[in-house]
């Protein structure tokens, strides 16, 4: 139970003291719970009116403020019109005498109930815009005969009803009331044990809080025009061109000018007291983000901020520097790690925001403060039962939309901030799951006393009642601000008409729509209609008064307040930016760190195993590695095999760092913890988890490949491979730290891996290092990692030389006179040292160890403090504004000139209001539009279903979802179809567009009475709720694409194309159709996508009718009036339309003239006309027994309410049982029935006999998915840039590395070592292209597929063609950076011909390698883990890793002749050593004496007849022999054989075939092969289908 003492009750004038402002401005919940309900008209000042649960007064006029007692909230006028008086820190005059407002003076009775208040302790439930001198009302009888216990109100929070909260104030009984108030009051009871008086007396961090949010003359502006050319590949080519025509034609200050400056918010005044709301509106773009993030001090991305913002009067400079974790920014989208359960999330956030010993009450532990707190806020937003459940993602299945919303506001609330911005949070979310989430935060706003705004798109009045203040934006421009109840009577005045029905919100957004608003009678020309004219009209209003009177109290309490802060302030509270010490920070990052990589154990088991897996391959292919000179080159081989594939696991952790950077950014916001402690805490956690993985890969490989089985090498191999893959870890966060984005980050890679793999010492020893690039090996950490293992390995190894190492050999070589070819040999010695050949061969010596052991630490600390600072200079929520992306030749004229010149485009519009206000109410739309309606084609067929059940496999069983449906579409009518969530509107809209592909749909689809033809697919329209486009096509082309493949082959090109210009006049897009549809932000804003998803529906010219799946959704209220009235003139114009939509305003849904409601299990509880006013579906439900309708409730949600849709508590008559036997439901069977009969009996109309699957011949499909595949490219410059670069800087890398290769023996293997680096090039390409292939399958699977635009053949064929000849291009230019360079010196011309088409044909096999990979892979993520491990196997088994000679002979005897990079690197090698001769350098020589009376070639000749290589007379009498004579001879080493060269090109041919043969497979399988072939071999679908033919010829 709660104490009395922590009660809250209502007091005088606030004192100074932030904690005392708090304490005394808390309303009772009970004085509002028992406000009057009575709501009077606007024009009434001195009666209180109704909103939501609390009782308010209007606010007055400024000049009135005399008359007037400040409140937290607002001025509230006295009702005897008298001054009310208070205790004013600014008038010592004041006493504490009040005038109250109330039916009830007794003082007695007043004490009595301030009694009951303190044992309750509770704050104003709905508004806070209640006096404090407030009418004391009693409790509520049912309450004080009855206390409840904790468990009580537990137990009713669980039980909470969603529609309740929508019903209150509406059509809720006496008693429903009365329970909603009392459960209300309860949740503030409960709450008050973490906001209560006795908390805020204890609380240090209380009486130095900054409450009260104050704005004054704040202007914001930014860069760039807010308009933007499409970039092309040309412009690489263009620009400088481009450049110097500017330079001449405009001078060099134009040409090289900065963007201009625009202004986004400008001059912008009001304060939020502690304890109030505000809804921020404006349409998209209008600046409400940027409104927010200022407000919450996020002053990042813009390029001036001027005018004051104060936080309880201290400054932002000041909140920014000291006190950050005061002020946040909730951005749209609710960032949490997925892997984590909602209990760890909250209480990693309550350990990073628990206040010090000063701050909790007596007695209070940081583990009893997290533990109550969570209990609390568990309880309060109805989370209690998901505390265990992951937070979840699109891969990891967790809590739901509406969950996860209530997660982040608790969230925020356990942060404590003083001020709060919501930005468009209830984006997603139905009406009632919407009210909830902000019903919380008005709870959180009164509880925790803070200053609160948030932005809305679509605000219901159930939701805009929760507000005190209401601020309206538009382009940058604050056209009111003020109290919510005076805003509709504001614009009223100005001249606007409130149609009926029209919420509050709805009509003060569509005041700035030109469309949308009503004008008054006798106002036409006196409105304001240009954003500055409203600003104007605003500042000369009594509201704008009003706002400036209210600053100035607030600032006068607020300058109080900060000197009462001041002499509380404490060492502990002079800084609030962090709660946590910074090593406090890194233990609880590091605990959460552990949560989240232990939270989805099945990845990390999944990279376990694959580690596993791998090991065994490499061990295998490295196994029982003899320790003669037959293993040397091998042994070195595995050791830097086993330090590059743990070096490059490393490289996941670039994703990783990207996709976890929303969170961190976030987490910065909230002031949880320093960035650089979270650095800290995920290198900590590395250190056991690399542990395990490099023990399984240590242990497998080591072991198997016969590594020195000694204890101190063994767990030194194993230290220096630990140390080193933590570097690893380090060096990629780094880069992913200090990296804008993804892109930029795996170009530098791609080099960085390149050097990482050359510089190490293997490829190309230290001493043939050219200087130009061997400082490389310093800076390598890989470099001393692999001198390490290679010192540790081979210090105490004997190397027995045994043939073909052993020279020369023959009957008549002895010991003496024999030598080793091993580097650091000597004469007559049959063994090499192993310390002698590493010396020799690489430099390398023992003595390092643990030297180089210290620079990799360093190198690893290095990283980590890089990491660190990345992290510390990232900012959150960097501001920014929506760009519109012109093609080339394509933008309006202003704005081409504006763009050209850099300059603001003039506006037109503004233009045109000055000169001419007719002109501008007509512009462009209002009649081109009307005419472009009647243009559009005419539906003429009618749609009609009978009997629909459609049942899925579930668990054991079957589960119904679509029961008995019936019902028809015709031309000339909008039809809603509509239901709650889960009730089945998506199912039978995707049912009756044939669009289901799992499960068993029964039932007669009909059209004119026949059967549905092979065409009817591609003959309707179906707009889809997600609007996927091709996002490089303008709107033009998109059109264009879609009447050209979906209209008749029989209708002309030029036809179609001007049928698509009066679709864009009639969307209303002439200006913009020349605009690329692009993605949120770089494109077209959310309506604008919209109406191109429906403009390319009706660029088909549909023949039948169109499906509109949740047209509205996502978008603000204006835009969703636009979108319907648009689908209204459809309608009008003769089009047949059938839409979902989800609880429409009363406005649209007026816009239907039919509709088909469902109830969940997928029955039908009405079909019929709506009637003006929705008045025949009205009566139906009263008729029936619902409740009346009231006159301003919307009829959407008011039949919603009645059948209990949404409540699982709902008791009521079953409706669709209703339905079933009601006459309508006989009607409505009737009139389907006559209209079966009569269109069968009609004519059959041409459209409906069109059996062809699509509309053009395949020739056309492939031809237009091929022209739309390189448009793409072509606009895709990022894309092909990073393909060139990578080219190119890798082939120069290659052959400045390789520079001009001589004859040595060493530079033979160069030779093969600058081949190999040449396919490694590979798997950063495929990277690269996977998402191209992966994008435009999505596209066409989501959309294209469904809608019968073109085959999956044409898809295939585009997504293939598009790569080759860029591919092609890309290797020429790596061949003319490579070859000249390192190889091809005195190459012949067949040599270099040869090797540029074989390096062609390998461009062409890793384009169909990659896309065979992401053919048979669901996503991007999947694709990319799949290539490094499949071209590991590729390429470990080709004779470069493991020469073929060593190859264990499971893998050579089939392996090896599998492997296609056999055949290249043969084709490769054979060519490039072809006759060259070997001249070996000194150091590469074996010496030896003769014998006695032999000369060195006498001695030899027979050896080297058989063995091949040359030798010579050396110095002191010693022969010299050189392994090698010619480049043949060393590449028979690895068995390669010129005189296989065309067979190698034959070979690798057949292997590019093969990849494209997978692409096309696999592609056909995913997209439906599969599919097909199970219903070919299914016998159930095989009845189903005779019996449906059965029915149908009886029909």
């Amino acid at each position: 139970m709660v104490s009395p003492d922590d009660s809250e009750t209502p007091g005088a004038w606030p004192s100074t003291s932030a904690n005392s402002f708090r304490q005394q401005n808390m309303a009772s919940a009970d004085e509002a719970i028992n406000a009057g309900k009575s709501q009077s008209s606007p024009e009434t000042t001195d009666a209180p009116i109704s909103m939501g649960n609390a009782s308010v007064a209007d606010v007055p006029s400024a000049s009135d403020t005399n008359d007037f007692t400040f409140k937290p909230n607002k001025f509230v006028k006295n009702s005897s019109g008298n001054q009310a008086t208070g205790s004013s820190p600014t008038d010592p005059q004041m006493n504490s005498t009040y005038t109250v407002v109330s039916d009830k003076g007794s003082s007695e009775k007043e004490s009595e109930e301030t009694e009951r208040l303190d044992e309750v302790g509770t704050f104003a439930p709905i508004k806070t815009n209640t006096s404090i001198n407030q009418p004391k009302w009693p409790l509520s009888q049912s309450r004080t005969s009855s206390r409840l216990t904790e468990n009580d109100i537990l137990q009713s929070l669980s039980k909470r009803r969603t529609n309740q909260s929508g019903r209150q104030g509406s059509s809720m009984t006496g008693n429903e009331s009365v329970e909603a108030e009392e459960e209300q009051a309860e949740i503030e009871k409960l709450m008050s044990r973490m906001f209560g008086k006795t908390r805020q007396a204890n609380s240090e961090d209380e009486k130095t809080r900054h409450v009260g949010l104050v704005f004054k003359s704040l202007t914001v502006k930014g860069m760039g025009l807010g308009a933007a050319l499409q970039p092309t590949l040309s412009d690489i080519f263009l620009a400088l061109p481009r450049f110097l025509k500017a330079l001449i034609s405009d001078g060099p200050r134009r040409a090289v000018g900065k963007p201009p400056v625009r202004t986004i918010l400008n001059d912008f005044t009001g304060c939020i007291k502690p304890g109030e709301m505000l809804l921020v509106l404006g349409r998209p773009g209008s600046g409400c983000s940027t409104f927010l993030k200022v407000l919450a001090n996020q002053r990042f991305g813009y390029e001036s901020i001027h005018g004051d913002v104060t936080y309880g009067g201290t400054d932002a400079k000041t909140m920014a520097k000291h006190y950050r974790g005061e002020v946040l920014y909730n951005p749209e989208d609710d960032l949490h790690y997925a892997t984590l359960s909602v209990k760890n999330t909250l209480k990693f956030a309550l350990k990073t925001r628990t206040p010090g010993k000063a701050s909790r009450n007596e007695g209070e532990s940081r583990s009893q403060y997290v533990n109550e707190f969570l209990r609390v806020v568990s309880k309060l937003f109805w989370i209690e039962h998901t505390m265990g459940t992951k937070v979840g993602d699109e891969f990891i299945r967790g809590v739901s939309g509406g969950e996860k919303k209530r997660v982040s506001i608790a969230e925020a609330m356990i942060t404590k901030a003083s001020t709060q911005c919501w930005d468009n949070s209830t984006r997603g979310l139905d009406a009632s799951t919407a009210l909830e989430y902000v019903q919380s935060l008005r709870s959180l706003t009164n509880m925790a006393h803070i200053s609160t705004a948030i932005a809305l798109y679509q605000a219901g009045e159930s939701l805009y009642d929760l507000f005190d203040k209401v601020i309206l934006i538009d382009e940058g421009k604050c056209l009111y601000y003020g109290s919510t109840d005076e805003a509709a009577a504001y614009f009223e005045g100005l001249g606007f008409r409130r149609p009926p029905r029209w919420t509050t919100a709805d009509f003060l957004t569509s005041v700035t729509d030109r469309h949308e608003r009503q004008v008054r009678e006798g106002y036409e020309d006196r409105i304001p209609r240009s954003a500055e004219e409203f600003e104007a009209a605003y500042k000369k209003s009594h509201s704008f008064e009003s706002n400036v009177s209210d600053i100035q109290s607030l600032e006068q309490v607020a300058e109080q307040q900060r000197l009462e802060r001041l002499e509380a302030r404490t060492k502990a509270s002079k800084e609030k930016n962090y709660t946590l010490p910074f090593h406090k920070q890194v233990t609880a990052c590091t605990h959460r760190q552990f949560l989240v990589m232990f939270g989805d154990q099945l990845s990390l088991g999944g990279k376990w195993g694959g580690i596993l897996f791998q090991a065994l391959i490499v061990g295998s292919l490295f196994y029982n590695m003899p320790t003669t000179a037959a293993g040397v080159f091998p042994r070195g081989g595995v050791l830097f095999f086993m330090l590059l594939f743990n070096a490059l696991l490393a490289l996941a952790e670039l994703t990783a760092a990207f996709s976890s950077r929303p969170i961190l950014l976030k987490h910065k916001s909230f002031s949880f913890y320093r960035p650089a402690a979270y650095a800290i805490a995920q290198t900590v956690v590395d250190i056991p988890l690399v542990l395990v993985q490099v023990l399984i890969f240590d242990l497998v490989v080591y072991f198997m490949s016969n590594l020195s089985r000694t204890p101190s090498q063994f767990f030194i191999s194993l230290l220096f491979l630990w140390i080193l893959t933590m570097n690893m870890y380090s060096f990629f966060r780094a880069l992913g730290a200090l990296c804008r984005s993804l892109d930029v980050a795996t170009r530098i890679t791609g080099v960085a891996i390149q050097v990482l793999i050359v510089y190490t010492g293997y490829l190309i020893p230290p001493q043939k290092m050219h200087p130009w690039f061997k400082w490389l090996i310093w800076i390598n950490p890989v470099q001393y990692g692999f001198e390490a293992l290679m010192a540790n390995e081979f210090y105490n190894l004997d190397i027995e030389c045994v043939p073909p190492y052993l020279v020369p050999q023959g009957p008549e070589a002895s010991t003496q006179y024999q030598s080793c070819t091993i580097q650091g040999s000597r004469p007559g010695q049959p063994t090499v040292n192993g310390a002698d050949y590493i010396s020799t061969a690489f430099t390398y010596t023992r003595a390092h160890l643990w030297r180089n052991f210290g620079i990799i630490a360093g190198f690893w600390i290095f990283f980590v403090f890089l990491t660190m600072f990345g992290m510390e200079i990232q900012k959150p929520n960097v501001g920014g504004g929506a760009v519109t992306i012109f093609k080339r030749g394509q933008a309006p004229k202003s704005v081409a000139k504006a763009m050209d010149k850099s300059s603001l485009p003039e506006d037109e519009e503004k233009k045109a209001a000055t000169t001419d206000i007719k002109m501008l109410e007509d512009e462009s739309s209002g009649s081109d539009s009307v005419s472009a309606v009647k243009t559009v084609a005419k539906n003429e067929s009618i749609f009609t279903f009978t009997n629909v059940n459609y049942t899925i496999p579930y668990e054991k069983g079957e589960r119904k979802l679509l029961s008995d449906v019936q019902g028809f579409v015709r031309p000339g009518k909008l039809t809603a179809l509509m239901g709650a969530s889960g009730a089945g509107k998506t199912t039978l809209l995707n049912t009756l567009a044939q669009r289901i592909n799992f499960g068993v749909v029964m039932g007669d689809f009909l059209v004119d009475g026949r059967a549905l033809p092979k065409s009817f697919q591609r003959a309707t329209g179906f707009a889809e709720q997600m609007d996927v486009h091709e996002p490089t096509a303008t709107i033009r082309e998109a059109l264009r694409f879609s009447a050209l493949l979906r209209q008749p082959k029989e209708v002309s090109v030029e036809e179609k194309y001007e049928y698509c210009e009066r679709i864009i006049d009639l969307l209303e897009m002439r200006n913009i159709a020349g605009a690329t549809i692009g993605k949120i932000g770089e494109g077209l804003n959310q309506e604008q996508r919209k109406r191109v998803t429906i403009g390319v529906e009706l660029a088909s010219k549909p023949e039948l009718l169109m499906f509109l799946d949740e047209p509205t959704s996502g978008l603000d209220s204006g835009a969703a009036f636009n979108i319907i009235r648009f689908l209204r003139k459809l309608a009008d114009s003769g089009q047949a339309l059938l839409v979902t939509i989800h609880q429409p305003s009363s406005v649209l849904f007026e816009y239907f003239d039919e509709l088909i409601l469902l109830k969940s299990g997928g029955r039908v509880v009405y079909h019929g006309e709506l009637g003006k006013d929705s008045r025949h579906l009205i009566d139906y439900f009263e008729r029936n027994g619902a409740h009346k309708c009231p006159p301003r409730t919307n009829p959407a949600e008011y039949m919603l309410e009645a059948i209990g849709a949404g409540n699982p508590d709902y008791a009521g008559q079953d409706w669709s049982d209703i339905w079933a036997s009601s006459p309508e439901h006989v009607v409505r069977t009737e009139e389907i029935q006559s209209m079966i009969a009569s269109r069968r009996s009609e004519s059959s109309n041409s459209s409906t006999n069109d059996d062809r699957e699509y509309a053009m011949p395949l020739s056309t499909q492939i031809s237009s998915v091929v022209k739309r595949s390189f448009v793409n490219y072509w606009r895709t410059p990022d894309y092909m840039v990073g393909k060139f670069m990578l080219h190119i800087v890798t082939g120069l890398f290659n052959t400045f590395t390789f520079y001009h290769v001589g004859d040595s023996q060493i530079d033979m293997q160069s030779r093969l070592f600058s081949i190999f680096m040449t396919l490694t090039i590979s798997p950063p390409l495929i990277q690269q292209l996977q998402p191209k292939y992966l994008q435009f399958r999505n596209l066409y699977k989501s959309r294209e597929a469904n809608s019968k635009i073109y085959s999956w053949l044409a898809f295939t064929t585009g997504a293939v063609l598009v790569e080759l000849p860029y591919s092609i291009l890309a290797g020429t230019i790596y061949f003319q950076c490579w070859w000249w360079g390192a190889l091809g010196r005195g190459a012949s011309q067949f040599e270099s011909a040869y090797t540029w088409m074989l390096l062609m044909m390998f461009e062409i096999y890793y384009v169909g390698f990659g896309q065979a990979i992401a053919s048979f892979s669901p996503n991007e993520l999947l694709a990319s883990l799949l290539v490094p491990i499949f071209f590991l196997f590729v390429v470990s088994f080709c004779g470069v890793v493991v020469p073929f000679a060593a190859l264990p002979n499971f893998w050579q005897s089939w392996m090896y002749y599998l492997s296609p990079f056999t055949y290249l690197l043969e084709g490769f090698l054979g060519v490039s050593v072809h006759n060259r001769p070997v001249i070996c350098a000194s150091n590469e020589f074996a010496r030896f004496p003769p014998p006695p009376g032999q000369t060195c070639q006498s001695y030899t000749e027979s050896f080297i007849a058989q063995a091949g290589g040359y030798v010579q007379n050396g110095t002191n009498g010693l022969c010299e022999f050189c392994q090698y004579a010619t480049g043949d001879e060393f590449a028979r080493s690895f068995n390669v054989y010129y005189s296989n060269h065309w067979r190698d090109y034959g070979i690798f041919w057949a292997y590019c075939v093969f990849n494209f043969m997978v692409v096309f497979t696999c592609s056909w399988l995913y997209l439906g092969g599969i599919k097909a072939i199970r219903k070919r071999l299914s016998p159930a679908v095989r009845k189903q289908r005779k019996a449906a033919i059965i029915m149908n010829e009886k029909a």
